[in-house]
């Protein structure tokens, strides 16, 4: 079976067909041969793929977003579809054929009920500080709950918000996405699929309101990253 190759070796892979002058030096190629490269890159990349790795293998110019559209409806009815997971691509096996490639194992890491539950609180309603997690849970997060969710890389600490003692925020990540199938965090279901769903009342409580979560910045609250950059500054030695 062929190795499958990480995205490092992948974008590599891109340059070096980019570069081929034995491919990319014909004039007159026709988008089909364009279709193949991003094909075969993605067919060969262990991660997902954006669509400026993808653009480096190609002359400039080259309408990467519509080849990938194109390629999608291709697979569109196969037993591999072409799907878009936290805006890259990636071919991920039917969603209709996942019964038979299920298989049962063990889990070593299994979510607990207040893990999960913080989960879709700071999915829903990032950024949120563990004191407004606390509040809408109406009991106290523990450092472990919230720990656990930072090691499975489906949270991350993503700020700080602008009031006393400067508390930090969490959001969710790009692997939260990911392992969910959602291309944006507003891919989220609202209101009407959650009633469908059953996990809401046909006549849900007046009050009741679905957050809009957003990656961006809210208003009052500063990048962790930043933060830690100057901080860093700060720290460093003068010579």
């Amino acid at each position: 079976m062929n190795r499958m190759l990480d995205s490092e070796e992948a974008e590599v892979m891109a340059v070096e067909v980019a570069e081929a002058p034995s491919m990319m030096s014909e004039p007159l190629l026709p988008d089909r041969s364009y279709l193949r490269v991003v094909e075969a890159l993605l067919f060969a990349a262990s991660e997902p793929l954006d669509e400026q790795s993808l653009a480096k293998a190609l002359p400039a110019g080259t309408d990467v977003s519509a080849l990938l559209h194109w390629l999608q409806d291709e697979y569109s009815g196969r037993g591999v579809n072409l799907v878009r997971v936290a805006g890259k691509w990636q071919f991920r096996t039917a969603g209709d054929l996942a019964f038979l490639l299920r298989k049962e194992t063990i889990e070593p890491h299994k979510l607990s009920r207040a893990a999960i539950e913080t989960l879709a609180i700071v999915a829903y309603h990032q950024p949120v500080t563990r004191a407004e997690i606390e509040a809408i849970r109406g009991v106290m997060v523990s450092k472990g709950t919230l720990d656990s969710l930072l090691e499975a890389g489906w949270v991350r600490i993503r700020g700080r918000k602008r009031t006393p003692g400067r508390p930090v925020t969490y959001g969710t990540t790009d692997a939260f996405l990911a392992h969910f199938g959602l291309d944006d965090i507003g891919d989220l279901p609202g209101a009407d699929e959650l009633r469908a769903a059953g996990f809401l009342d046909a006549i849900p409580p007046s009050a009741l309101s679905i957050p809009q979560p957003s990656h961006a910045l809210a208003p009052d609250e500063d990048s962790f990253e930043a933060e830690e950059v100057e901080e860093g500054a700060l720290e460093t030695p003068q010579h």
